[in-house]
């Protein structure tokens, strides 16, 4: 398992993505505990690719729209040419009915960039209320 960094941010249905300071290149895990409408999931997906989200694993509700969300944000930026391993936006989406424990285990252990090594994990919780204590023992637990 490589040691890396972990960080949380909660956001509440309506809100927008903070801008990301001193984060680089990292892994994101988005745990969907609420519906998000349509405009913030895209303005969200396009801030993950733009702060430097190059590995993401989507959770919960609406996890396939979501994954191919931040996967036409990637595309979108990258002015939907083909872009080097080093710059890929590596996607997977988990239904809710899959167990978000199993989905750190993986990220903890299995997640990989083809061609960078992630040093950092942002786990960003959707949700009306922040779950950090839980989803932080439970990322660890994994």
């Amino acid at each position: 398992m490589l040691n890396t960094t972990l960080k949380y941010l909660h956001l509440t249905p309506d809100s927008a993505l903070p801008e990301l300071d001193g984060m680089g290149q990292f892994q994101a895990i988005v745990v969907l505990d609420a519906d998000v409408a349509e405009m913030t999931m895209w303005d969200i997906s396009r801030g993950l690719v733009e702060s430097g989200c190059m590995l993401a694993l989507v959770w919960g509700k609406a996890s396939v729209a979501w994954g191919e969300a931040i996967e036409d944000a990637a595309l979108e930026a990258s002015d939907y040419e083909d872009v080097p391993d080093e710059r890929a936006i590596i996607v997977t989406a988990y239904d809710a009915e899959d167990e978000l424990d199993e989905v750190f285990w993986y990220a903890r252990h299995r997640a990989a960039h083809p061609a960078l090594v992630l040093r950092e994990t942002l786990i960003i919780h959707i949700a009306a209320a922040p779950r950090r204590e839980e989803l932080e023992a439970a990322y660890h637990a994994a």
